[in-house]
């Protein structure tokens, strides 16, 4: 196993709301007078070391939490595994011998080996909400645009969030409540859509583990489909290709010419992704968008009036280390979030096999106080 810090110093704290709470910092966003690595060594070799912190980080600090070091990501945050073929992949104390989910992966992992109180990291596809889900973790992918992102190596701009994770509700929204900006939707959380065309995808298993918590909210429960009649025979598919092709695309567009310029080297997976990326066209990208145009849409549509959609965060609990993900399934249940660049919260449900899964919850833009209030 490997220690989720690839660098670890520690503050001298200030007075504030999160005093005496420490703080990870996903290798994706600026310490100052601290490298950042984005998860790849030629990255840390061809940029400069910052000279100020990335405004997250700074407002944490401010708020009286202490930085105890930068954790692992998995490269240029591309990945929902947890594991980094330069790196290596830190520990899951929740299920040994497992990842912890990417691409917050050292972030989560910190957290849930209690050596850190709150893990900064980002969510594009899930990269908050899976490795919460994987090691038993709270987790919020905010609205997109609530959280700065300034001083952070960006993936796929239009679908990337900085947020937290915690061990406990109470911390989460105490930590995120220093980070949000923008307008918050009036009102709780009064409804829960748990789609049965969403849920009928998902393995008896992990129905059987998430769906108590489900009923434990003791909201009414809409099991109505979340796709229209006329959405195709495979509306969730044709949502994760989209998003898939989408974020590729924005991914080339922010690192195309650095990597042509430097030529890193990649894990596999990481390497796979990138070269498929630059091969996108115009009319990919113009199918795309018309299917996200779609799914927000519908977000807005079916979670108005303080409803929430209440899913599993992950297909099943974390995979064994060195095993293959089946990383479709898991993007199918975490894209609509980010197609619709709504929050979306991930909360330990139950075990599988005595290893953690969580509830996902999401809400329109604008929601996020909502589900943490849920929470």
């Amino acid at each position: 196993m490997t220690d989720p810090f690839i660098r670890s110093f520690e503050d001298a704290g200030r007075e504030g709301p999160l005093a005496g709470l420490r703080l990870a910092v996903k290798d994706l966003f600026d310490v100052a007078g601290v490298p950042t690595g984005a998860g790849n060594p030629r990255w840390l070799e061809t940029h400069a070391v910052p000279s100020e912190d990335a405004v997250a980080v700074a407002r944490l600090r401010a708020a009286g939490a202490r930085v105890v070091g930068k954790t692992i990501t998995d490269e240029l945050a591309w990945s929902l595994n947890g594991t980094n073929a330069h790196y290596g992949t830190p520990d899951n104390p929740a299920a040994p011998g497992r990842v912890p989910g990417g691409s917050s992966s050292g972030s989560a992992s910190a957290v849930a080996l209690g050596r850190a109180d709150i893990g900064l990291g980002t969510d594009t596809g899930g990269s908050i909400r899976v490795p919460a889900s994987y090691c038993g973790l709270f987790g919020l992918r905010p609205t997109h645009g609530r959280v700065s992102l300034e001083g952070a190596v960006p993936l796929a701009p239009s679908f990337d969030t900085a947020g937290l994770l915690t061990r406990d509700a109470a911390t989460l929204r105490l930590a995120m409540g220093v980070l949000l900006e923008g307008t918050a939707e009036a009102g709780p959380i009064t409804r829960l859509l748990a789609p049965q065309d969403i849920w009928d995808e998902i393995a008896e298993a992990t129905t059987a583990a998430v769906w108590p918590q489900v009923e434990a909210m003791g909201l009414p429960i809409d099991r109505a489909p979340f796709f229209t009649a006329d959405a195709g025979d495979h509306p969730l598919e044709a949502a994760r290709v989209a998003y898939a092709t989408l974020q590729a695309w924005e991914a080339w567009q922010a690192h195309g010419e650095w990597i042509e310029a430097n030529e890193p080297a990649f894990g596999p997976g990481v390497a796979m992704r990138f070269a498929n990326a630059a091969k996108l066209d115009s009319a990919d990208i113009a199918a795309a968008q018309r299917v996200r145009s779609g799914v927000t849409a519908l977000v807005r549509d079916r979670l108005r009036d303080g409803v929430a959609l209440a899913i599993p965060a992950a297909p099943g609990p974390a995979f064994p280390i060195g095993d293959a993900p089946n990383r479709e399934a898991i993007v199918r249940l975490t894209c609509i979030a980010g197609l619709a660049g709504a929050p979306g919260l991930a909360v330990p449900a139950g075990t599988v096999e005595g290893l953690p899964v969580g509830l996902q919850l999401v809400a329109a833009p604008g929601g996020d106080e909502r589900l943490l209030e849920l929470a």
